[in-house]
């Protein structure tokens, strides 16, 4: 009788409290709006079983059938040797079987986690520990990134992800070893400090500035090239933040507003890819927990509005006979949006813990929940018919239950609609569009998404993916599509609780057990807490506790006023000398309070000024001085902070290496290679050298060292320290390639771009002028180089066998750039980063040698800018295991890369970067282009310095022609008596090196070769006006 009377009481509650105009303070998108209430077909799946028998099915390496396993347990690890090394293949059927992705195994093993699977014990493995694989620390780069050897820098999303995974997972099992711990400070260190180089201060107090496409955390440079990512601001945001909640570093909760204030100032919506709602959901939760005021609502509406990068936002409407609003992708509403499973699965992960922290957005998010969790089934095998789907065969045969999704949706496919594809079939990656790294986020949707009693009404767990949360209760977000009054049931356990609802910010059940009934009124939202029963209720300004746990973060039952919060006190310099200054800037914020009073205080020194800035004055004596403020509003809330300054007779500078250099970068195993240093200190303190190397011996004397290269191949670094004897420092490193360098191969392109794009190889790569114009080369020959304008203009060769040299490659060309345009241009490319290689200079003005191997993708940059309307000799080379930038005839740069190159069908572009793509088109001038099949050696690449620009005509002015050819001895010469009018007839190697010299002081009929090892060369006739009149190509056997 009492539940039945606590049920008609809880139905006029409800009643009265959303009558009228329904729920008040709630924040409604277009949109969402527009998505239907109840959408058809109506096919939720058990995503939590789904989660949960796909992490069976993708991690079981005993799995048979067609392109089964998908996974391989190897104990070749490369960051911790002693562990063994996950392996899961991207997409079913990839062409890339031992390639494994950061972004594929740590957000499955998240999801499987937080659905209760035991990812340290099944298949008696821990795979939380194999994962760790993924924390580049071999190479240096102590973060995790997309691949266990791979470099950060060339896309944002690639490169922080896996870091925000592993964050994830360390939350769920916190310190779950001490390596674990030690990453977790890495990780939080680099992101840190990126935001300092990004700008990010508060001396004064200063947002990073984060609109780049990615950062390189081990050079700590910006790359600006392509399409810009500054949603990442959130990532750092969502990382830093949860960094100073876990360990209290005042210096990560700085970078996490640095970086939050940076997203928050943006006036354009910066979706991209998946990062976005990770901002969303910490902006509130920092608005929340810590009293900022960030434009929450304007950052939700960016991860549902269409954005102008790449037209990326959430889906609307219907494709064919299928509702599929709320699915996340390419939503340009032109017909031919692209959706992604993986996206949407990631923004329910953020948004729905978000509600938690701002409840304004409960009905919609509840309503685009259901949605999502209902059009999400269309990406799998069975849920479409065979006919709108490519891999419906191999699922219908290998994945009966249908666990692996494709990797995206288009609307439309040759008039069908909808149709469930994915980018690998046409970019030659895997056999099938079934993506394993798509289909790995279904474990968050799994946790979060539970069916009621009532069809349609979902039950969204609010706290399953809010991690690093303070301890919560229960609660729940439920959503009614219907016209009507529904009631669900909810099971709260054998103990008596009471039950909260925030909306309304009431009790509407108390002591209650077992399975209660809850209404839900029409087209509304409730947020249900389960509660202790009688709990003690405190308020905190913004927050209502029971029993000292947050029920809810924006209460209204009672009223408050913010007090100031002081973001940071900080001095330029925290050691002066005494009776010097140092200013000090105080950053404070109040959330309704616009007049802040600043009270200085120190205990020994004199403070000048007002306001946020002061100086202090330091004494005549030395010691310590502590300097305070405290912030106070109108209201007489007030907020303190107190630094030290230390105070010294004076202050010893740390000593300057100017410079480390040696002789050469690059020298064989066992040889001998002098380092020296120079340095200096601004106090006259003596200074120490102390030599150290990563393999070698040491021969050092003072700024001097003598070092003896090891006998195993590799590259090294010799490091300085000079100390100043009074506890100050410098430290400088040098790298070094110790190589014995060797290999032989041939040329397989050779463009002298005289009169024309010919290939004058022998190997008939021709290339086609796409308006780049002839021009003099830098010797004056007029007709010999090609003019790049920066427009449409290149030149392009057809692919082939022969170019698509896998072991290794050599590029060799002469270039004179403009480097007005602030961005990356493509000086050649053959299929760009993404599928092949390619040489081109960076907005920052370096060459950037990338090669795409099935290992990984990796960069090699110059250490110096290029000058524009400078000429320069390029040479890029790579031999398996070692990418090398020549200059001029110098090593200048060089690192590590493995892997046999990927081929590509895509033609050679001399100019421009992709045949559809002309944004990033090269302007200046390019001669002498020649690729080879093997890697230069540095005497090869200084001869082709010095040899400087062939001057090959392909006139023939003298009508000769050369037999037999091939040759293996001799070569004859037949044509008219050209006494008169040639000098000499000489012939020169591939590499324009000159090997034979025949004066024609007589006759030149026959030339011997028997003595010139097999290769191509080149017969050049030369007039007496020293003038080329016919350049023959022969083959010497």
């Amino acid at each position: 009788m009492i539940r039945f009377l606590n049920y008609i009481l809880l139905f006029i509650f409800l009643t009265i409290a959303y009558s009228g105009n329904g729920q008040q303070g709630q924040i409604a998108f277009a949109r969402i709006t527009a998505m239907p209430d109840q959408p058809v077909p109506f096919n939720i799946r058990d995503w939590k079983n789904v989660a949960i028998k796909y992490d069976s099915f993708i991690y079981d390496a005993n799995k048979q059938g067609q392109y089964l396993p998908l996974v391989s347990y190897n104990s070749n690890a490369i960051n911790y040797t002693s562990q063994k090394q996950i392996r899961l293949h991207t997409y079913v059927g990839t062409f890339s079987p031992n390639n494994s992705e950061g972004i594929n195994v740590l957000p499955s093993l998240v999801g499987a986690a937080l659905c209760g699977q035991d990812i340290r014990s099944i298949y008696g493995k821990d795979r939380l520990v194999m994962a760790q694989d993924f924390f580049n620390k071999k190479n240096g780069e102590n973060l995790y990134l997309n691949n266990a050897s791979a470099g950060s820098g060339g896309d944002w999303w690639y490169d922080v992800m896996p870091n925000i995974y592993f964050y994830q997972l360390y939350d769920i099992y916190p310190h779950f070893n001490s390596e674990a711990s030690y990453q977790f400070s890495s990780i939080a260190d680099k992101f840190l400090e990126a935001t300092r180089k990004m700008g990010g201060m508060a001396t004064p107090w200063t947002p990073a500035f984060m609109n780049y496409r990615a950062w390189n955390f081990k050079t700590m440079e910006p790359n600006a090239n392509g399409v810009k990512e500054p949603e990442t601001a959130g990532t750092f945001a969502w990382l830093l933040y949860h960094a100073y909640k876990n360990n209290q570093n005042e210096d990560y909760l700085k970078g996490a507003e640095w970086s939050m204030e940076y997203l928050n100032s943006l006036n354009s919506n910066p979706s991209y890819e998946l990062q976005m709602p990770y901002g969303a959901y910490t902006a509130s939760k920092m608005n929340a927990e810590i009293g900022t005021q960030y434009d929450v609502e304007k950052m939700v509406g960016w991860c549902f509005n269409k954005g102008p990068l790449r037209g990326w936002g959430t889906i609307v409407g219907k494709w064919g006979s299928f509702d599929v609003s709320g699915l996340v992708g390419e939503a340009n509403d032109q017909g031919n949006d692209y959706a992604f499973v993986m996206n949407g699965m990631q923004q329910a992960a953020a948004l729905v813990p978000m509600v938690r922290y701002d409840k304004r957005f409960a009905k919609a998010i509840g309503k685009w929940m259901l949605n999502l969790s209902n059009a999400s089934r269309l990406f799998y095998p069975g849920f479409l018919p065979a006919s709108l789907q490519d891999g419906a065969a191999w699922s219908q045969v290998n994945d009966p239950n249908a666990l692996i999704a494709h990797e995206a949706m288009k609307q439309k496919v040759q008039n069908l609609s909808p149709y469930a594809t994915g980018d690998a079939l046409g970019g030659g990656w895997a056999a099938t569009n079934l993506a394993v790294y798509g289909s790995s986020s279904v474990g968050y949707l799994g946790a979060i998404v539970s069916k009621t009693n009532i069809d349609k009404i979902l039950q969204l767990n609010l706290n399953a993916t809010d991690f690093y949360a303070d301890v919560s209760y229960p609660s729940y977000l439920y959503f009614n599509p219907f016209d009507t009054p529904k009631t669900i049931s909810l099971n709260v356990g054998n103990s008596n609780q009471d039950i909260y609802e925030s909306l309304s910010e009431k009790f509407i059940l108390k002591g209650v057990t077992g399975i209660i009934n809850i209404i839900i009124p029409p087209k509304e939202a409730i947020l249900v807490v389960i509660a202790p029963l009688d709990g003690v209720i405190a308020y905190d300004r913004n927050k209502m506790l029971i029993d000292n746990v947050v029920v809810d973060f924006n209460q209204h039952m009672q009223s408050f006023t913010y007090s100031p919060r002081i973001k940071a006190l900080e001095a330029e310099d925290y050691i002066i000398e005494k009776n010097g200054s140092t200013t000090i800037y105080c950053t404070a914020h109040d959330k309704d309070s616009g007049q802040l009073v600043y009270n200085w205080y120190s205990d020994n020194g004199l403070i000048s000024g007002e306001g946020s800035e002061v100086i202090l004055n330091a004494p005549s004596s030395t010691g310590k001085t502590n300097v305070t403020v405290i912030v106070s509003d109108a209201e007489g809330n007030a907020d303190s902070l107190t630094i030290t300054i230390d105070i010294v007779d004076v202050i010893n500078k740390a000593p300057v290496i100017h410079e480390l250099t040696s002789d050469v970068r690059h020298i064989g195993t066992n040889e001998i290679l002098v380092f020296t240093s120079v340095a200096s200190d601004a106090n006259g303190d003596n200074l120490t050298y102390e030599w150290s190397a990563d393999g070698g011996s040491v021969n050092d004397n003072g700024s001097g060292m003598l070092w003896v290269a090891p006998s195993v191949e590799g590259i090294y670094h010799i490091s300085v320290t000079v100390d100043d004897g009074k506890g100050l420092t410098a430290h400088a490193t040098r790298a070094v390639l110790v190589k014995n360098f060797d290999g032989e191969g041939q040329i397989i392109a050779w463009y002298p771009f005289t009169g024309n794009a010919n290939d004058r190889s022998g190997n008939e790569h021709h290339g086609i002028s796409k308006g780049a114009v002839l021009t003099s080369d830098f010797q004056g020959g007029p007709n010999s180089a090609y003019y790049f304008n920066g427009g449409a203009q290149h030149i392009e060769v057809a692919s082939s066998t022969k170019l698509n040299t896998l072991a290794s490659i050599s590029v060799s060309l002469w270039s004179k750039p403009n480097l007005a345009a602030d961005k990356e241009i493509f000086l050649m490319s053959h299929g760009s980063w993404q599928n092949r290689w390619k040489l081109s200079l960076t907005p920052t003005k370096k060459l950037r040698w990338t090669i795409n191997t099935l290992s990984k993708t990796a960069d090699l940059d110059t250490d110096f800018e290029l000058k524009s309307d400078s000429v320069y000799h390029i040479v890029a080379t790579y031999d398996g295991e070692t990418m090398l930038i020549f200059v001029n005839g110098q090593l200048n740069v060089f690192t590590q890369q493995s892997g046999a190159i990927r081929t590509t069908n895509l033609p050679l572009l001399i100019g421009q970067m992709l045949p559809s793509d002309a944004n990033y088109n090269y302007k200046g001038i390019l001669d002498e282009v020649k690729i080879f099949d093997y890697p230069l050696q540095p005497y090869e690449v200084s001869q082709l310095y010095d040899q400087g620009i062939s001057k090959v005509s392909e006139t023939e002015f003298v009508k000769l022609h050369i037999y037999p050819n091939p040759t293996f001895q001799k070569l004859i010469i037949a044509g008219p008596d050209t006494r008169d009018i040639v000098e000499s007839i000489s012939i020169i190697d591939a590499l324009g090196r000159q090997m034979i010299v025949n004066p024609c002081t007589g006759t030149c009929d026959i030339i011997d070769v028997s003595h010139l090892e097999s290769g191509i060369y080149f017969l050049l006739i030369k007039s007496k006006a020293s003038d080329i009149l016919n350049g023959i190509q022969f083959i010497k056997l």
